[in-house]
């Protein structure tokens, strides 16, 4: 579904700012909030706010959403630089877009709520990011073939400074971590097996090959 910042819908319906505020303080028209905690307002909150109907099921359509994604809360600023560039990027162009989904966490977690909602989504028709590693730190290529194939166009503006190579250090450092944990493991694992007195002769591995 198609949203308006506070400004926007401030135009469309020809309030006030202030009385958006206002409406929302007190349980008139409450507002829906991003990550960071701003305003925007869906279309049905347009059309209920000028007396319009509903918008039947039918003719809603495929949504177009942008998809913004910083590492940690320290870097919560820059979703805003993510969301104010690519809407810009999208209005240039003449592109309506419906929403904007945006995470908190690393590349490599696939656990992410929005990144899920893009995965997983009947209703979506395209994705603009700014940088592939705003999706994905790795595997874009599989993400977005997938995505294809659900019929899903993926839109990568390229934007580098978008993309902080600091998350990118943080990032092969949770790598590293986790395979020297794992060998850590197998190593210990090792040990206990040559230790065991129960296993038969011949099982217990080479101590010269570890």
């Amino acid at each position: 579904m198609r949203t308006y910042t506070l400004g926007e819908f401030a135009r469309l319906t020809g309030k006030a700012t202030s009385t958006l505020q206002r409406w929302d303080r007190t349980g008139v028209l409450t507002a829906h909030r991003t990550v960071t905690n701003r305003r925007y307002y869906t279309h049905d909150q347009y059309l209920s706010v000028m007396g319009l109907p509903p918008e039947p099921e039918t003719t809603r359509g495929k949504r177009t959403v942008i998809y913004t994604r910083v590492s940690s809360p320290g870097r919560r600023g820059d979703l805003d630089n993510q969301e104010r560039f690519l809407r810009q990027w999208a209005n240039a162009r003449g592109l309506i877009v419906d929403e904007v989904w945006s995470d908190i966490g690393s590349g490599m977690n696939f656990k992410r709520k929005n990144f899920n909602r893009i995965m997983y989504s009947d209703d979506l028709e395209h994705v603009i990011i700014a940088h592939k590693d705003r999706l994905t730190r790795f595997g874009y290529d599989w993400f977005e073939h997938y995505l294809n194939r659900r019929g899903v166009t993926v839109t990568v503006v390229n934007n580098e400074q978008l993309s902080p190579q600091e998350e990118l250090a943080q990032d092969l450092v949770s790598i590293i971590h986790v395979f020297s944990g794992r060998i850590h493991g197998l190593r210990r694992y090792a040990k206990e097996v040559r230790e065991d007195e129960s296993l038969p002769h011949g099982t217990r591995p080479d101590p010269s090959a570890g």
